[in-house]
């Protein structure tokens, strides 16, 4: 089993040292979804969520969230984000909405965290957007579905 690297010989929590690690171009990209009635999901997709645009306003969150994911998980690193995007997209076979991140840095560590932060705030705010609508709407699935670069090199789910 691979060893759990933010933890000390004593199993304290601290903070991996990344400095002498070599800075690389590194991509993450999470996935989630927010499961609602079909009505609920109509009046999103057609813009008549009491609170507004649930759409745009769900993706400014995930980007605020992936720009504040230090600050938010404790041992995370802070980055300098070369992108951020987020994708929502409509599925009536949930019914629901599909929720895609994809996060890129150059740098030390990569950008998973980032990644999945952004789908898990996007959704809450799905979540907040419509509840006026629907307070029975669930949040699921959020996972890291791609990574590469760094030394642990590429990762995608099955």
């Amino acid at each position: 089993m691979t060893k759990l690297t933010h933890l000390t010989s004593s199993g304290e929590a601290h903070m991996v040292d990344v400095s002498a690690k070599a800075e690389t171009s590194r991509v993450a990209v999470a996935r989630g979804r927010v499961v609602m009635a079909r009505e609920t999901l109509r009046l999103a997709v057609e813009g008549q969520a009491k609170k507004g645009d649930v759409f745009g306003v769900a993706r400014v969150a995930g980007i605020m969230a992936a720009k504040k994911t230090s600050e938010l998980i404790p041992l995370c690193h802070p980055l300098a984000l070369s992108s951020i995007s987020i994708e929502i997209t409509p599925d009536e076979a949930l019914p629901g909405l599909r929720v895609l991140a994809k996060a890129s840095v150059t740098g030390k560590t990569g950008v998973e965290m980032e990644a999945l932060t952004a789908v898990a705030v996007a959704a809450l705010t799905v979540y907040d957007m419509c509840k006026a609508a629907d307070r029975g709407m669930t949040i699921g699935e959020v996972r890291l579905v791609h990574k590469a670069g760094g030394k642990s090199g590429s990762y995608s789910a099955p």
